[in-house]
């Protein structure tokens, strides 16, 4: 039979740049052909080939329901009939920004925008603003979207200043933002004993889910709260990622660190383009119209999906919700590393919620010099035995992974099954 992703894939190159819409998906860490999709229910999707997989991507992450929950199908439907977009102000928006402030410690005020790169760039203008410096710290292996003082990373020394990561980025604009190893405190504490009277602000992911999965040390983040807190540097955390993904308050609510200002993403969108950046007033209120700090979007707080995040925020409230998604997602973790032991493989892996980690190393990563050191050969023998399979993971050892609530036993089972026989065909 024809393989219609080889086919669509191919068509693709020739209109779109290297046949994708975002770089992850062209399959260039793991090798061969994307998988185009067509339909996606509950824990479920299919190809255009009509073979079914298991998804353990979930959109990256939005999906925390699963594909096409009637419920929210059902608002959006109702919703979109009124219409798709106003470019003015809805009582939607109102209720969705008040329920954030309910359920995020740090916001008392928040912005809606239509992704997770416009609130980290948005919360990072709005940082150098109110302190009145330009200069930012971020973290080695931490992705905070595709703005251009985002895309930098570490010169030759530990404490030097960053040098663009991607072609397009200016130089002066690079030299502005520092990059540091992730969990290392003594680093962090010479950095601002340093530089910390010239920082605008520092930005990390508070759980790291873009080099594999990466859980902080508690002294870490307590640190880097202390040190901000004591050199007047605003602290964001990027929950893009984690934000109603590892408990209802996100990962600041999980370890009890509360940041100054914080991105979210994903999820309150219900799988639809939003993004959101808040946290405390007197930040906030320098935005315009209030303040001088510009930002804008004219689909920002768009009706329909605004109407599907409001929706999913209210099902994940539901008593035992996340209690029953860490089970789940821990049942997965462990009989993945219990098989992988039986059959003689290196491996290991580790959850924190719904978000997941798998790593082909003896001991779970606690920084992106340790993800380096993982057996990356082994991760693509392993994603392709196991698409064979009908299992999809991310197509890169340097993405997380997600299990849904609309994740069954059964699905455990039969993933845990296919993978016995990968780890064993390694």
């Amino acid at each position: 039979m024809k393989d219609k992703n080889k086919t669509l894939f191919e068509k693709s190159k020739k209109f779109i740049p290297g046949g994708v819409n975002s770089p992850v998906r062209a399959f260039s860490a793991v090798g061969g052909t994307p998988i185009f999709f067509k339909k996606g229910l509950g824990s479920k999707l299919w190809d255009e080939n009509n073979k079914e997989y298991i998804d353990y991507i979930n959109s990256w992450g939005p999906m925390i329901l699963g594909h096409a929950h009637p419920e929210i199908l059902k608002v959006i439907e109702k919703v979109s009939k009124d219409s798709l977009s106003f470019g003015a102000p809805t009582s939607k928006e109102l209720e969705i920004a008040e329920l954030i402030v309910k359920l995020v410690p740090s916001i008392e005020q928040v912005r809606l925008v239509s992704s997770g790169t416009e609130a980290t760039m948005s919360a990072i203008r709005v940082a150098r603003g109110f302190t009145k410096k330009d200069k930012i710290l971020k973290f080695e292996g931490c992705y905070h979207g595709h703005a251009d003082s985002l895309l930098v990373k570490a010169g030759s020394g530990a404490l030097t200043f960053g040098q663009p990561s991607s072609a397009g980025v200016p130089k002066d604009v690079a030299k502005d933002t520092s990059t540091l190893p992730y969990n290392d405190s003594k680093l962090l504490e010479e950095y601002f004993n340093k530089f910390g009277n010239h920082l605008a602000c520092v930005i990390i992911e508070p759980i790291v889910g873009n080099m594999n999965l990466i859980v902080p040390e508690l002294i870490f983040l307590e640190t880097l709260r202390n040190l901000c807190t004591k050199f007047g540097v605003v602290l964001i955390f990027d929950e893009v990622m984690t934000g109603f993904r590892v408990s209802l308050g996100g990962a600041q609510e999980l370890y009890g660190i509360t940041p100054d200002l914080t991105t979210l993403g994903k999820i309150i969108g219900g799988g639809l383009p939003v993004g959101a950046f808040g946290g405390k007033k007197e930040i906030m209120q320098i935005l315009a119209p209030k303040g001088p700090v510009y930002q804008a979007g004219t689909l920002s707080g768009n009706p329909v999906a605004v109407s599907a995040g409001l929706k999913t925020l209210e099902l994940i409230q539901a008593p035992g919700f996340y209690e029953a998604l860490n089970d789940n997602t821990t049942k997965l973790m462990d009989g993945m590393t219990a098989v992988a032991k039986s059959a003689g493989i290196e491996f290991c892996a580790r959850n924190v919620g719904g978000m997941f980690g798998l790593y082909f190393s003896k001991n779970p990563p606690n920084s992106f010099e340790e993800v380096m050191k993982s057996n990356g050969q082994n991760f693509k023998k392993f994603f392709h035995l196991m698409l064979e399979k009908g299992i999809y993971f991310g197509p890169s050892a340097f993405e997380a992974g997600f299990v849904s609530a609309a994740h069954s036993e059964d699905d455990i089972e039969f993933t845990l099954n296919a993978a016995k026989q990968s780890f064993e065909n390694l």
